[in-house]
């Protein structure tokens, strides 16, 4: 894909921001971005990755889950459930060519369950994937009460009751991993105090062989400093000779 330019909108009308990286020349795939919770499609590990991807030939389209960064709608409203349907309104809009989805902590969440059930995915990384979405709301905000305070007090980011019951309904998303029939890339940091480098671990051995993890030493959650660019060559090496050999 050399160009892209349409609105993109979620089933609720709610615009979504995005920005396209075309590649010169023929693209060797379409990559889809997302972010995590807290996040948008300007967080430097993504753009670093974009940037990546676009060297070595693929179109790149990171974007912003509605209430996010410039999309539209309300943050309060954000959980995985609703960004499942925003990474669905993208595909749609993208058409049925073949689409690698990499996301970033809840984002590899959400990326899970719409692989688990959309073909139009045909390849998938997760990076910092979250993977226990209970354990992560009780360890991060279970001192809070919701609708009643922030996401680690950034004051445009409020806990919302929305958000946590969808996190500790959701559970879990382990169950999915068997659902799973397409190339899949966990990578993770050994440092990562905000998702630990076990639920990455805890999905290699139940996707059925078709996943690889790639642990990367020190990083942290972030990916930071010098754990960006090893972040970077892991994904780009994977999708050399998965995806587009």
């Amino acid at each position: 894909m050399q160009s892209f330019s349409e609105i993109i909108r979620n089933r609720h009308g709610e615009r979504l921001d995005y920005a396209f990286h075309p590649t010169q020349g023929e693209a060797r795939g379409l990559v889809i971005l997302g972010h995590g919770v807290t996040g948008n499609k300007d967080r430097p590990l993504l753009i670093a990755l974009a940037k990546a991807l676009e060297a070595s030939g693929f179109s790149v389209l990171r974007f912003s889950f509605s209430g996010n960064g410039l999309s539209e709608g309300h943050f309060v409203d954000s959980c995985i459930a609703k960004e499942v349907e925003d990474l669905g309104s993208v595909l749609d809009v993208l058409g049925r060519q073949p689409i690698t989805y990499m996301g970033h902590s809840m984002g590899a969440a959400v990326g899970v369950l719409r692989a688990a059930m959309d073909p139009r995915i045909g390849a998938l990384v997760s990076l910092a994937g979250m993977v226990d979405t209970a354990g992560f709301a009780s360890r991060e905000f279970g001192d809070q009460i919701p609708d009643q305070g922030c996401m680690w007090e950034k004051s445009d980011c409020p806990l919302s009751s929305r958000y946590m019951n969808d996190l500790t309904t959701i559970g879990s998303v382990t169950s999915h991993a068997s659902s799973i029939k397409i190339p899949w890339l966990l990578v993770h940091g050994t440092e990562d105090d905000v998702v630990p480098l076990e639920d990455s671990l805890t999905m290699e051995p139940l996707a059925k062989s078709v996943a690889e993890i790639h642990a990367i030493d020190g990083a942290d959650h972030v990916f930071d400093g010098a754990a960006t660019g090893q972040m970077c060559r892991a994904v780009t090496e994977w999708m050399a000779r998965k995806v587009a050999p």
